[in-house]
């Protein structure tokens, strides 16, 4: 499985971005996907993931901010984030398990000015 991360940025705070994930074969194989962030100088960390029946979970940082949801039709995840702060500065990462498989995208670069 390939996944292709896109969608990152330069943002001023309080703006938005949509990040897509698009992967190579049909997302209902893929029973998890989510995205995990990294930023300068710390590990990476946990961001939101959505799970077969459409279940989501988020990280403390972002409930109420970012959204993540499937698009079955295209075979991509979408992390809609909202009210960006520098914090969520970071490179993101999309990911896929599937049983003991685990897929990783390229990252993409996220940036908010304050």
């Amino acid at each position: 499985v390939q996944l292709q991360a896109s969608g990152g940025g330069l943002v001023q705070a309080g703006g938005s971005l949509r990040l897509s994930c698009a992967a190579s074969r049909s997302i209902f194989t893929i029973p998890i996907m989510g995205w995990y962030r990294q930023a300068p100088g710390k590990q990476r960390e946990f961001v939101a993931l959505t799970a077969t029946g459409d279940s989501t979970t988020y990280a403390d940082s972002v409930k109420g901010r970012f959204t993540i949801s499937r698009d079955g039709a295209t075979n991509t995840i979408i992390l809609q984030m909202n009210n960006l702060n520098p914090e969520d500065t970071a490179v993101y990462y999309c990911k896929g398990m599937r049983g003991s498989f685990e897929y990783w995208g390229q990252g993409t670069q996220v940036t908010v000015s304050s």
